[in-house]
């Protein structure tokens, strides 16, 4: 009996032991992504690589101020253009759980947030670029918005599901109308999920550069006009890195630290939301 109980122990601690050098064999790929981006990136940055704009080829010093303006301009189209689509179409589905139009509307949203980025940006190229006659903010946005728009409908809608019905009955049964009932009960109960799958979209397209190149395509100077073309993190690191100057490759390694601290800011505050506003059922 003894002997069989130390056996189960010992398989125990052998599972155990797997389980934690598997878990620990998956995190290996971040950290060895984080030292190496530290420690090529981390001489570069200063107050002046954050606040300049780029120097030309030869010349020392210079920044990417107007890549980082870039790239919050283009998160801002993009954000004010899915985000009130997006929650609008989490909610509908998560209120009409059957039927056909929620159906179809869910696969779209499904098949939306499978398609390459890149195929997002020739088709905001196409409607848009080729249209307008010229590369600019606006498209890049756009292009960046068709992206976080089915992450933003499919984190609203499961968030919005995990609500007891029985919180939006009671609402009805006082009297409240069922527009109300949204707006002041399933919506705020939902915020800390709906807030974190937000941050999660525009961390995911903070990152991005192939719709970019066809959209926004880029600029060496300071331009805040969104009909025009803006330079973005994700556009100057490729052209930095592939370029054969050991000035602009240093400036890419930059350029990738301030982007991954940009995302890894951006998770951490997703993590706060969900903890701070969790509400329990």
């Amino acid at each position: 009996m003894k002997n069989g109980v130390n056996s189960r122990l010992v398989k125990d601690k052998i599972f155990l032991s797997i389980v934690i050098f598997f878990s620990f064999l998956s995190i290996l790929p971040l950290l060895f992504i984080l030292f190496y981006i530290v420690k090529n990136g981390f001489g570069v940055l200063s107050l002046d690589f954050i606040t300049q704009l780029p120097k030309p080829v030869g010349e020392t010093g210079g920044g990417i101020s107007n890549a980082i303006i870039g790239t919050f301009i283009l998160i801002g189209i993009a954000s004010i253009l899915s985000m009130p689509l997006g929650i609008g179409i989490g909610i509908y589905l998560a209120e009409n759980k059957s039927g056909k139009l929620p159906y179809i509307v869910r696969l779209c949203a499904e098949v939306l947030q499978g398609i390459p980025s890149i195929v997002i940006g020739i088709i905001a190229w196409i409607w848009i670029v080729v249209q307008i006659g010229s590369f600019s903010a606006l498209s890049g946005g756009i292009a960046l918005g068709m992206l976080m728009l089915p992450i933003i409908v499919r984190s609203t809608e499961e968030t919005l599901k995990l609500i007891p019905t029985s919180l939006k009955e009671a609402s009805l049964a006082l009297g409240v109308p069922y527009y109300r009932t949204i707006l002041k009960v399933v919506l705020p109960t939902g915020i800390s999920g709906i807030v974190t799958g937000i941050l999660l979209s525009i961390s995911r397209v903070a990152g991005e550069t192939a719709p970019l190149l066809f959209t926004a395509f880029g600029s060496p100077y300071m331009n805040t006009n969104i009909m025009k073309p803006v330079n973005s993190l994700p556009a100057l690191i490729f052209n930095y890195a592939t370029s054969p100057y050991e000035d602009w490759l240093s400036a890419a390694w930059g350029a990738s630290l301030v982007l991954v601290l940009l995302v890894l800011i951006l998770n951490f505050i997703a993590k706060v939301v969900t903890k701070k506003w969790k509400v329990q059922f």
